[in-house]
Formats: structure tokens, C-alpha cells, sequence
């Protein structure tokens, strides 16, 4: 599998963690008491080249699973383990964006996941209203403390990760080194859910302009593309309200007939455009069972020209 380079330090020294561009996200057999079927599910994913792992502190007990799937496997050294922090609906009212709550979900983060260390440590959300600066000296005391490998954002503007940047190059602290919004095929009108983040066109060119990794997550337009929908099916009213656009379900049909002249499917093509751009991308995915995983493998090794990715975002009109 291929894999993309995020910049990370340990024990004072810069080093790099070499991630899958596939990484498994905590889907909902991580919720299921079946520590056979999770088992199953990482093997197959490690079996095919995977190493990079997603899970937040607000996903339920997602953490806990995972870290006793480490703890049985002893699989750690083999594998990144990404977390998230800091997000405002996690247990206490208000934004959460501080000092006090990046160290209580940190700590709280690294005894679930049964570790010593967090390759990639995330913020879930932002809150512009708070200054850059003590956030960056709160990540930064838990990478000096060996706790975190890398900082990143999550549903950060590439404003104000920059802004951070700018903080930590001037203070000597190390910056954000990724960032992971949503990017896919299809375009948010609105945000999925309140403070989520989609990479626009301002946003890409910066991440091309800095080279930052970007891990994408609902890479796959929440299943825009796997023919579960078309523009008369209204039942599910957030992918109506979110992705039911014109522009959409013309890159829906270029997208399927581009998938029928390689003899892939839609869904899988939507998934080898976020990996194919021309800055580091990787795609977070969800598969529920080995079948779908399986897809997502096939769509990752699909080749997409440059015309093909500007035809099927709309910004040419032929291949």
C-alpha cells in the first residue's frame, strides 16, 4: 500500500511517520462487543498493507477496543495510532479547546489505547475566539513529554493552522504537520455536522503551496457515489441537504462513466480522486465488513490522470 510522509518528533529528534493512505476509521464494529470480528477486520487491513489507525476520544469506547486489540496482537510498534481531542460535545458543556481539556483527554486518551504515546494527536474542532499561542504550548509540552509523536488539525481553516504555524516557528515549538479535514468528490453545500471543515479550492491550493499532508475524512462522500441515492430518492435528509446538488450529480454520472471504461465503480473512483492530488492525501475510511474493505483497496490502486481528476470535478469539460 502506498503510504505518505508526516513529519513527527521523538525524544527532541525529528523523525517521520510513514503512514498507509488508507487509514481504518472506527466504524461501528469497534462499538460491538466481538473482539473476533475486530480481529478479523485489522488483520485483513495490516494483511493488505495498512499500518494507520483513526479513533477520537469522543467515539464511545472506540479507543478502548483498539488499545486491546494492541494489547493482545502486540502489534503497537507495527502501527500509527491516530486520536482526537478537545472536541465542545465530549462530556462537559461549552468549547473545549483549552489547555485543561487537551491534557485531560490526552492522558485519558493514551490509558484507553493502552500506550505510552500517540503517533498522531489531532484537535477535533477549533475555537477561533481562543488564541493560537496556548494551544500550541499545551500539544507541545505533551510532545517534549514523549506523549505525541505529531500535531495536527482536525476541522481547522487553513487560516488558523497557519496562524499556529506561524506561533510555533516564531516561539520555537514544533507546528501542526497535518491537517484532516473533509475532501472528496462530491461538495459539502453545508457542513455535515456543526464546526466540520471541507477543503475548498482556497484550502487545496495551500496545502499544495506548504506540501501538508491532508487526511481526508468522509473521503467517500458518505456513500454519495455507492448508488444508494439518486435525485428523486429524498429519504435521507442530511445527504439531501448536504450533497444534492446540481454540480454533484453531474460529477456522480462522470464518475460512473468513467468508472465503466475501467471496469471499477463509482464509489471507487470517488475514493482514487482524494488519493490522487497532487499534495500528500490520505483517505480515512469505515468498512463495516471484509467486502468493502476490500473495494476501498481496489479503488486506491486505480490511476487517474490530471485531465481525468479536472473532468470529474467539473473544471474541464473533456478527458
Amino acid at each position: 500500500m502506498k503510504t505518505i510522509q508526516i513529519q513527527a518528533s521523538q525524544n527532541g529528534q525529528p523523525i517521520v511517520k510513514s503512514c498507509s493512505q488508507l487509514i481504518m476509521g472506527s466504524t461501528n464494529f469497534l462499538r460491538a462487543d466481538d473482539m473476533d470480528y475486530i480481529h478479523e477486520m485489522f488483520g485483513a487491513y495490516l494483511a493488505a498493507g495498512g499500518n494507520t489507525f483513526d479513533t477520537a476520544h469522543q467515539y464511545d469506547d472506540c479507543e478502548q477496543k483498539i488499545g486491546r486489540w494492541l494489547e493482545e496482537t502486540g502489534k503497537r510498534e507495527q502501527v500509527n495510532i491516530m486520536t482526537k481531542g478537545a472536541h465542545p460535545d465530549d462530556g462537559e458543556p461549552g468549547n473545549r479547546v483549552n489547555a485543561k481539556a487537551i491534557n485531560k483527554d490526552v492522558l485519558e486518551s493514551l490509558e484507553r489505547l493502552r500506550t505510552s504515546y500517540i503517533d498522531l494527536y489531532a484537535l477535533h474542532r477549533d475555537d477561533p475566539s481562543v488564541e493560537v499561542g496556548p494551544i500550541m504550548e499545551a500539544l507541545n509540552a505533551h510532545v517534549e513529554a514523549g506523549r505525541i509523536h505529531a500535531i495536527g488539525a482536525s476541522n481547522w481553516s487553513h487560516e488558523r493552522i497557519q496562524e499556529a504555524n506561524d506561533y510555533a516557528k516564531t516561539h520555537g515549538l514544533i507546528g501542526f504537520t497535518f491537517s484532516s479535514p473533509n475532501l472528496s468528490l462530491a461538495k459539502c453545500r453545508i457542513p455535515r455536522w456543526p464546526g466540520s471543515i471541507s477543503a475548498g479550492q482556497e484550502m487545496i491550493e495551500w496545502h499544495q503551496s506548504n506540501n501538508l499532508p491532508l487526511l481526508s475524512w468522509s473521503s467517500q462522500a458518505g456513500g454519495f457515489f455507492s448508488g444508494r441515492y439518486t435525485p428523486d430518492n429524498l429519504e435521507d435528509e442530511e445527504m439531501v441537504d448536504v450533497y444534492y446538488t446540481a454540480d454533484n450529480w453531474e460529477r456522480y454520472r462522470r464518475a460512473t462513466e468513467l468508472a465503466n471504461s475501467k471496469g471499477a465503480s463509482a464509489i471507487q473512483i470517488a475514493l482514487a480522486y482524494v488519493l490522487h492530488q497532487t499534495y500528500p492525501t490520505a483517505a480515512l475510511i469505515g468498512p463495516e465488513r471484509l467486502p468493502e474493505l476490500q473495494s476501498s483497496l481496489q479503488g486506491m490502486s486505480i490511476p487517474l490522470t490530471e485531465n481525468e481528476i479536472k473532468w470529474l470535478d467539473l473544471v474541464t469539460d473533456r478527458i
